[in-house]
């Protein structure tokens, strides 16, 4: 049995849940849409670019969560999952999972976007072990805050670290699938890095390394 870890934007699925959700919201009028709309683009140029402030980013992205009522935000993200994810579904994503799954592998999906977005995603796809950024709740509300560090760039490899040792766990002979040269951290620590789909930084990184490249698209 090895540990199977798996990126989810543009890895798993075919596009980037959190940029997706903030469309979602500019196209339900949940936020200040040309604002919104200007400010989500630039973030995801930054992550695309491996020059994001994640901080600022997720001082941005949170926010409507805490202006949000609870009981919305659930319905929102109802709806988010059957008009945004689901057509980003992948059947080879399914296809490879399901492979990980019959040899014994112990599945782990670790993301930099926020849980509140994430966590429905992750079990739709059957994996119900997750690291991802947590935002604070205080009192059953989404405060704008997070808990903790940032799954993002090292930061997956910090809490990475964190639940091997909380769960016992090795690293030896592990896979790591991923799009992005932002996870270049975390794929340098596994045994079995793969790269899906990557972008232009990360397929240079791993053809110099002799890295898998593989495509769960085509």
């Amino acid at each position: 049995m090895a540990l199977a870890i798996f990126d989810l934007d543009n890895t798993l699925i075919a596009g980037d849940s959190d940029h997706g959700w903030g469309e979602f919201l500019v196209a339900k009028n949940k936020v200040d849409v040309e604002y919104y709309r200007m400010m989500n683009d630039r973030f995801y140029q930054d992550y695309e670019a491996g020059c994001l402030d994640i901080y600022a980013y997720l001082d941005f992205s949170l926010a409507p969560l805490a202006q949000i009522p609870s009981a919305e935000l659930q319905l929102l993200h109802n709806e988010f999952m059957q008009a945004v994810i689901e057509p980003m579904r992948l059947n080879k994503a399914s296809d490879l999972i399901q492979r990980h799954r019959d040899a014994g592998d112990r599945l782990l999906i670790i993301t930099s976007t926020n849980r509140f977005i994430v966590e429905p995603i992750c079990q739709s796809l059957g994996v119900n072990e997750l690291l991802a950024t947590d935002p604070e709740i205080v009192d059953g509300r989404y405060t704008g805050n997070i808990v903790g560090t940032p799954t993002y760039k090292e930061g997956k490899v910090e809490r990475f670290n964190q639940w091997l040792a909380e769960n016992n766990e090795q690293s030896e002979g592990s896979y790591f699938y991923s799009d992005s040269i932002n996870d270049l951290p975390l794929l340098l620590q596994v045994t079995h890095p793969v790269a899906v789909d990557p972008d232009e930084p990360l397929r240079d990184e791993a053809s110099k390394r002799g890295w898998d490249i593989i495509s769960l698209r085509n």
